[in-house]
């Protein structure tokens, strides 16, 4: 009886849903087959796997933007996830795209991100001879690091997704698509409410054209934006904004990039942090043994390179934790009588 349900939810994703959306019953599968749920279809049993999962759980402890920010409010990587997550939610629904795929994309798009934002990124980026890039890792994780190397089994779509969420990729579904776009003028909306609230930037900073386009606050943006991709992508076959805010937005993302994202104030600490990932690398290709189990036996039983298990663990930490482990390897104790 309970399978039923599953397949009334399949049938009516079929009626309701855009004829461009990726419906559950048409996926193109899985890494390694399994029974279907009784109740949830393919993307809704995704998304949950991805929320349960220690990666995502973790993101609360990731930078976004300001480095181990003193205040309540600030956004850090999981706050980005979840506003990407509704964001796109939003747009799906609208488009009459698949919102279980749509979310399962957006939870798990950043799972690989490393401690200290795109700063750790860098610095794992340029010591690694493999490379590093948080995309990737992403999958990575859902294929092969979570449940004890077992991976989480996720659908292609979804792995498509995350895979391809960046500024450069081109994800093979719209709800990809949606995701991709999303991810931008999220960020785009929560940094620049962030460097307000830092006192970094403020409203008369942005150029008036901007914000005569745009909006007058970070809500009238984020509003104008996504109304527009509702407008521009109804009916076609691709999830995109008009040339006139795309143009704007990315003129707004420019702009933070030379007055945020590179700013002095707001990242005087990222140098710091990028040596102390970098000399937690160096130090964990040299002392194997120093690595937890679960990493040890990606290398001697599975055959995986020993620099892309360093970085799988390194990338993994939160910000307190690779803190914390840097003092335990670095930083000596002061002495005391036991």
């Amino acid at each position: 009886m309970a399978g039923l349900i599953r397949e009334e939810l399949e049938k009516r994703e079929e009626q309701i849903l855009s004829p461009y959306a990726q419906t559950a019953a048409h996926t193109r599968g899985r890494r390694a087959e399994e029974s279907e749920c009784d109740i949830r279809t393919a993307y809704m049993r995704d998304r949950d796997r991805i929320v349960h999962c220690k990666s995502f759980r973790r993101l609360k402890d990731k930078t976004q933007v300001f480095l181990a920010p003193q205040g309540d409010h600030y956004r850090t990587r999981m706050m980005h996830t979840l506003e990407v997550s509704q964001t796109a939610r939003t747009v799906a629904r609208c488009l009459r795209l698949n919102e279980d795929l749509t979310e399962a994309i957006a939870l798990g798009h950043d799972l690989g991100h490393t401690p200290f934002g795109h700063a750790g990124e860098r610095a794992l980026n340029a010591v690694c001879p493999l490379g590093f890039k948080h995309s990737e890792q992403s999958l990575r994780i859902v294929d092969i690091l979570e449940k004890d190397g077992r991976g989480l089994n996720l659908t292609w779509e979804v792995r498509d997704g995350i895979l391809n969420h960046g500024t450069a990729d081109s994800p093979a579904t719209l709800e990809g698509q949606t995701v991709r776009l999303c991810d931008k003028i999220s960020y785009i909306h929560h940094d620049m409410d962030d460097a307000e609230r830092a006192g970094i930037l403020c409203e008369e900073d942005i150029p008036n054209r901007l914000r005569s386009l745009l909006g007058e606050s970070t809500r009238e943006r984020l509003n104008t934006f996504v109304h527009d991709i509702v407008r521009t992508s109804t009916g076609r076959d691709e999830v995109c904004m008009s040339p006139e805010i795309a143009d704007a937005m990315q003129e707004l993302r420019s702009f933070l990039y030379r007055n945020l994202y590179t700013n002095a104030v707001a990242k005087s600490e990222e140098k710091k942090a990028q040596i102390m990932l970098s000399e937690l690398y160096r130090y964990y290709v040299t002392h194997t043994a120093d690595l937890p189990e679960d990493y040890r036996k990606l290398i001697d039983e599975r055959g995986e390179p020993l620099e892309r298990v360093v970085c799988d663990y390194i990338s993994g930490m939160t910000d307190q934790y690779s803190m914390t482990k840097f003092r335990e390897l670095f930083i000596p104790n002061s002495w005391s009588k036991l």
